[in-house]
């Protein structure tokens, strides 16, 4: 079974949400980023998106912007992403990882390559926002012939198309709560809850809510309609908030561990 699936499946025998928080690999290095995976699943994540940097992130707004300016300066590529989720993997983590990039670096690394060494680096899902339903065929083959999941967004405006998409859907939809780039938001779309009950309906699979979501309160209200929550841009922002404590060799843990505690709080297990 794929590991996205099986976590879903304990989460709704517990009656819990899932915890899915979002950084940019390699910011500010790849063995932090490491380290801060780790620092996650012991807070309760319950799987992780790994954003590959990229130098026009379209669908990302200032805060993940930065993060991936501050990992090219460490030529981080899409090989090093899928490297990291490996690393991880031999220092014990075990909850899943999912792959965000845009779809240029997978075009440039080659499908069929890119899919095989996804697999051989155990990452069961993949997210690629500039790639549309309409184009998406030869990805979503290659990929479920790999036992990997390719996870649509779906946003308030994709209306007729939101069938289409979740029928296409594996592991999850992503809904997208706010129009315009990821970020931290105060308010969200104003159809948001019409918007979640329609996608609901058109799919059985788990619906996860993402893009400017930031505290406990926000993860609690959506957790009421959604089966996972992604919180990226206030986590990528704590982790450049931590930048000097991580930067430092002997403060380095507690860098590390107000991330944690942050992630904690957001699931409510602080």
């Amino acid at each position: 079974m794929n590991r996205i699936d099986a976590a879903f499946a304990r989460l709704k025998q517990e009656g819990k949400t899932a915890l899915i928080p979002f950084l940019t690999t390699g910011d500010p290095d790849i063995a932090t980023t490491i380290s801060i995976i780790q620092e996650l699943e012991k807070a309760g994540a319950s799987m992780i998106e790994l954003g590959v940097p990229y130098s026009d992130p379209l669908a990302d707004g200032p805060v993940i912007q930065r993060a991936s300016e501050r990992a090219l300066l460490n030529r981080v590529t899409i090989q090093d992403c899928m490297d990291t989720a490996e690393q991880a993997r031999e220092a014990g983590v075990t909850i899943p990882f999912i792959l965000f990039t845009y779809f240029n670096p997978v075009l440039q690394f080659g499908l069929e390559p890119f899919i095989e060494m996804a697999k051989k680096k155990e990452i069961s899902g993949l997210i690629i926002p500039d790639l549309p339903l309409e184009e998406d065929e030869e990805v979503r083959k290659l990929a479920e012939a790999a036992g990997i999941h390719l996870i649509p967004l779906v946003a308030p405006t994709s209306k007729d198309r939101v069938v289409r998409i979740s029928r296409q859907a594996r592991g999850f939809v992503y809904c997208v709560s706010s129009l315009g780039v990821t970020g931290v938001r105060a308010e969200f779309h104003s159809g948001i809850d019409d918007f979640l009950a329609t996608v609901r309906e058109a799919t059985d699979l788990p619906i996860a809510v993402g893009f400017g979501i930031s505290s406990r309160e926000q993860v609690e209200r959506f957790s009421k309609q959604a089966d996972g929550v992604v919180v990226g841009s206030a986590i990528v922002r704590r982790i450049e908030e931590a930048l000097p404590l991580l930067n430092d060799p002997q403060r380095r843990q507690e860098g590390l561990e107000q991330i944690g505690r942050f992630v904690a709080e957001l699931n409510g297990n602080a």
